[in-house]
C-alpha cells in the first residue's frame, strides 16, 4: 500500500513547461518535477540561462527543450504553445511562474508599468493555459500551477500593481478550477514567501529588512529554494487529484503571523 502511494508522487511519462524557467523559482521548479521523472520545456527570455539550466540538468539526466520566449509579447504565444506541444508531443503540466514585480510608489505607477505588470503576471498565464487545455483535456488529465504571492492578500509597501495582479492569481486560479477541473485538470497556486531570487534581490541586499522578515515567519528563517520541491511535486502529480482551486502558501508560517 505504501509503495502504491509513493507512486503517485512519480511524474513519469508527463511533461511539464515551466514559464521563467532561467532562474529563481522556475528553474527550482525544473529541478524538482525533473527529479520526480517529468520530461521538461524550459521557458524564458535568457536564453543563456536556459542553456545552463539545461546543462546542469542534463548533469542529473533530466531531459530538456529550451524555448526563448518573451511573454510580454503576446505575438509570440501560439507560436510558444504550438513549440512546446510538438517538443514531446504533448504539454501535461504547465507552471506559470513568469512574473514582475517593479516595487514602485503608488504615485509612480504609470499606465505601462501597470499594463506590463497585468500581462505578465496575469494575462499571460491565462492565455497560455487556455491555449494548453484542449488538449488536456482530450487526455482527461492536466496541471496547472500559478504563482501567487504574500501579496495575493496581504498589502505591501510599493507593491500596488505588483499586489493587484497576485489578487488576481488567486482568483484566476480559482476561477480555472472552476473552469476546467471537472475535466480532470488541477488548478492550484502556490504563494511563496521571501525566497532568493530576482523579484526579492533588493530586499535580500538589506540584512536588517531580511531579519525583520525572517523573524515575522513561524519557522525564523527565509525560504530556501528546495522548500518548494515537496509541494510543487505534490501538485503536479497525481497524489492531487483532489486538490484544486487552492492557493497554497509556501511561507514558514509568515501568515499566519
Amino acid at each position: 500500500m505504501v509503495a502504491r502511494a509513493l507512486e503517485a508522487f512519480s511524474l513519469q511519462g508527463k511533461v511539464a513547461m515551466i514559464t521563467g524557467a532561467s532562474s529563481g523559482i522556475g528553474a527550482q521548479q525544473a529541478r524538482a518535477l525533473g527529479a520526480a521523472g517529468a520530461r521538461l520545456i524550459l521557458v524564458a527570455r535568457s536564453e543563456a540561462g536556459l542553456q545552463a539550466l539545461q546543462a546542469e540538468l542534463l548533469a542529473d539526466r533530466i531531459e530538456s527543450t529550451c524555448i526563448p520566449a518573451d511573454l510580454l509579447d503576446e505575438q509570440q504565444w501560439d507560436n510558444l504553445v504550438a513549440q512546446a506541444q510538438a517538443c514531446y508531443g504533448q504539454v501535461d503540466i504547465l507552471c506559470n511562474t513568469a512574473g514582475v514585480n517593479l516595487r514602485e510608489p503608488a504615485d509612480q505607477v504609470s499606465s505601462s508599468t501597470w499594463d506590463m505588470t497585468q500581462m505578465l503576471n496575469v494575462k499571460a498565464p491565462f492565455m497560455l493555459a487556455q491555449k494548453l487545455v484542449p488538449a488536456m483535456q482530450d487526455r482527461g488529465w492536466g496541471r496547472i500551477i500559478n504563482v501567487a504571492s504574500l501579496q495575493s492578500s496581504r498589502a505591501f509597501a510599493n507593491g500596488i500593481a505588483y499586489g493587484a495582479s497576485k489578487g488576481a492569481v488567486a482568483q484566476l486560479t480559482r476561477a480555472m478550477a472552476e473552469a476546467w477541473s471537472a475535466s480532470g485538470i488541477g488548478c492550484n497556486a502556490i504563494a511563496p514567501g521571501f525566497f532568493p531570487t530576482a523579484l526579492t534581490q533588493s530586499v535580500y541586499e538589506q540584512p536588517e529588512l531580511l531579519d525583520r522578515l525572517a523573524q515575522q515567519t513561524a519557522v525564523g528563517r527565509n525560504g530556501r529554494l528546495q522548500d518548494l520541491d515537496g509541494i510543487m511535486v505534490f501538485l503536479a502529480s497525481r497524489a492531487a487529484d483532489y486538490i484544486t482551486g487552492q492557493v497554497i502558501y509556501v511561507d514558514g508560517g509568515f501568515t499566519a503571523k
